[in-house]
């Protein structure tokens, strides 16, 4: 049988030897203590223009995630959160291609910072970690735990029910008839490929039914000279490269909804039909039979 043993919690902030430098060499070595994902180490005291420098930089390589850590022993406090925040907004602005994530990480998150920072959490992606320690004979060990997880956005499809009705006429007003007919004809492309589909037109934007249920693996947003359709395809590298060779604009990739989009002009549905028919599959593969 084990043995049981009695812990006792020490405060790392008041330890004469354990220096924050110390708990980031612990997280280098075996970033997945975190609990965030398979994520690796991209940088360490990662330098911000005007702002001092970064504790870590992590990135989940196949989600395309970066996450920007920021260590403090001890309590937080108002600058922890405002340097974590400062932190994440910069590296988010100087590569917009990455999706974006605050972590604010110390050993006693109070349940007053807890309350402001999940006022952020709406509009800001933010995670906060306690570390706690514990002595264990002669040897520390280390906890991670996380006392606030990110708002998880919802599927498109899981809003439908809110959404406000519209009509053909109302996005012929909104955009122009010509690019409504540029929906039509990408949407004929799909009804080859799916015949139980049809166009489901909201004030937001224009979805698919699916049997006559919301499953949007396409949406379409026209506006007046173009329009933008969105592909429920996971980024890769890969796939990035496959829609860059076939020809279509593709805009940046949104981590939040998890799509493509991609930018279609008047006579775009017959000079790209058969890109636009490889990646409505691939969409449709990813978005319904992935479920």
């Amino acid at each position: 049988m084990e043995k049981l043993i009695r812990t006792e919690r020490i405060w790392l902030k008041s330890h004469p030897e354990i220096t924050e430098g110390m708990i980031e060499n612990i997280i280098s070595d075996n970033p997945s203590i975190l609990e965030l994902g398979d994520i690796i180490l991209k940088d360490r005291q990662r330098r911000q223009p005007h702002a001092g420098r970064l504790d870590m930089l992590l990135q989940d390589e196949e989600d395309n995630r970066r996450y920007e850590v920021e260590i403090q022993l001890g309590q937080t406090d108002e600058s922890h959160i405002i340097r974590t925040i400062e932190y994440w907004d910069i590296e988010k602005k100087r590569f917009p291609q990455y999706d974006h994530c605050a972590v604010l990480i110390a050993e006693d998150i109070t349940s007053r910072f807890l309350n402001v920072i999940s006022l952020f959490n709406g509009t800001i992606p933010l995670i906060a970690i306690q570390l706690n320690a514990f002595k264990v004979n002669d040897q520390i060990a280390l906890s991670f735990v996380k006392v606030l997880d990110e708002m998880q956005r919802g599927l498109v499809d899981e809003d439908e029910e809110i959404q406000i009705k519209a009509t053909p006429e109302y996005w012929e007003q909104r955009s122009s008839k010509e690019m409504l007919k540029l929906v039509d004809e990408v949407f004929a492309l799909v009804k080859e490929q799916y015949p139980n589909t049809s166009l489901n037109y909201n004030k937001g934007y224009i979805g698919i039914l699916l049997d006559g249920k919301p499953v949007n693996f396409v949406v379409f947003n026209p506006k007046r000279q173009s329009m933008t359709l969105e592909l429920k395809i996971k980024f890769s590298e890969e796939m990035s490269k496959r829609i860059d060779d076939s020809g279509l604009e593709r805009l940046s990739y949104n981590n939040g909804f998890k799509y493509y989009p991609i930018r279609l002009t008047k006579g775009g549905a017959e000079k790209y039909q058969n890109a636009l028919i490889e990646f409505i599959r691939l969409s449709y593969e990813n978005r319904v039979s992935g479920n």
